[in-house]
């Protein structure tokens, strides 16, 4: 017998039929619904601002003026900015830095913790209610592309994780190299293996999993979260400078924060009773210091691999951002105050506090 299962979460409905041993997506009145919950949801962020760029490109400083003008609090969108103790390296502003500006999303989970983008998702569309529920309008501030992304078009969660699917694949993986995984979902989704990369393992097992759950490749239903809205219906801001200032000012902030202690905030990590989770060991500054304290490299060249792995992911960052058609860019090497006059801030433009955006189409 079949079970229907309807889960809610952050407005979104995923819909799943479980015929043993698998699931599938299935045409159904409940289709309708979740297509609509979907809409509902890409209306209600799309009435958000959002302020996003590269690594070290000024966000903070701009961000506190443009939520004065907006009046509006802070949602952050920084994927390592949500882990507790871990300040230094992930540039946070202190309290008395925030100038009275509400902040959200910020030092709510343990490092020991992994935290996924469905969780963000569905935090953040509480955080946009309730900041709502104040008569006060939504400011998204970060780079994690990713986080952008899902906050402006949703996104497909799936079917859950099949522990024993991911032993038995890796049990299978034991001494090959990723390329063999990858050779592996060419054959059943040509189109998820041309996007990722061999060495993408995590997101490459998960696309072999929803196949295996659902008799569908993964990129089938990652289609409509592929099509987003024209820049002019959105509020989302990306600032951007010359590479060679951002490099430098990656370099700076990296010798910033090894004068102001990073190392030391590391340490204090590693020596917690609690193991950190493989997600904020990943974090840029922590990793490279982690492989230091373990022999795998010695301090200066640490160092350096912290700079270079910075301006890597900046370069990262940068093509993302160019990839989603609903930002607009701005320079970045302006005051702060000169750069929130490029927003063409008008009351005209700004959602209405206090009331959720109409479902209505235009």
């Amino acid at each position: 017998m079949q079970k229907i299962f309807v889960r809610r979460s952050c407005n979104i409905v995923s819909i799943w039929v479980e015929w043993s041993p698998f699931y599938c997506l299935i045409d159904s009145p409940l289709m309708g619904e979740w297509e609509e919950e979907l809409r509902r949801f890409r209306k209600l962020t799309l009435s958000c601002w959002y302020l996003t760029g590269p690594t070290s490109v000024g966000k903070s400083k701009v961000a506190l003026a443009l939520a004065r003008s907006l009046d509006a609090e802070i949602v952050s969108m920084d994927s390592m900015a949500i882990y507790r103790e871990m300040d230094i390296g992930t540039a946070k502003l202190a309290p008395e830095d925030r100038e009275g500006v509400p902040h959200h999303l910020i030092d709510f989970v343990d490092p020991s913790e992994n935290y996924s983008l469905a969780q963000y998702v569905s935090e953040a569309a509480d955080k946009i209610a309730e900041i709502h529920l104040r008569n006060k309008n939504v400011l998204f501030v970060g780079g994690t592309p990713l986080y952008l992304k899902a906050m402006l078009r949703g996104i497909f969660e799936g079917p859950p994780a099949d522990q024993d699917f991911r032993k038995e694949l890796q049990r299978k993986m034991q001494g090959q190299p990723p390329e063999v995984l990858h050779t592996l979902l060419k054959k059943v989704d040509s189109v998820s293996a041309q996007r990722l990369h061999p060495n993408d393992v995590k997101r490459v097992v998960r696309a072999l999993e929803v196949f295996e759950k659902t008799g569908k490749p993964i990129s089938d239903f990652q289609k409509q979260f592929d099509v987003g809205n024209p820049p002019e219906r959105c509020n989302v801001y990306v600032m951007q400078m010359p590479r060679e200032l951002l490099y430098a000012r990656i370099n700076k902030r990296v010798d910033r924060m090894i004068y102001d202690g990073l190392l030391d905030e590391v340490k204090m990590l590693a020596n917690r009773n609690f193991s950190i989770g493989t997600s904020a060991r990943q974090a840029l500054g922590y990793k490279e210091l982690f492989d230091y304290l373990e022999g795998k490299s010695t301090y200066p060249q640490a160092v350096e691999f912290i700079k270079q792995n910075t301006r890597n992911f900046a370069k990262r960052q940068e093509t993302w951002f160019r990839g989603l058609c609903e930002c607009r860019f701005i320079p970045a090497d302006k005051p702060a105050f000169e750069g929130v006059d490029d927003f063409h801030l008008r009351e005209s433009a700004q959602p209405s506090p206090g009331t959720l955006p109409s479902f209505e189409e235009e």
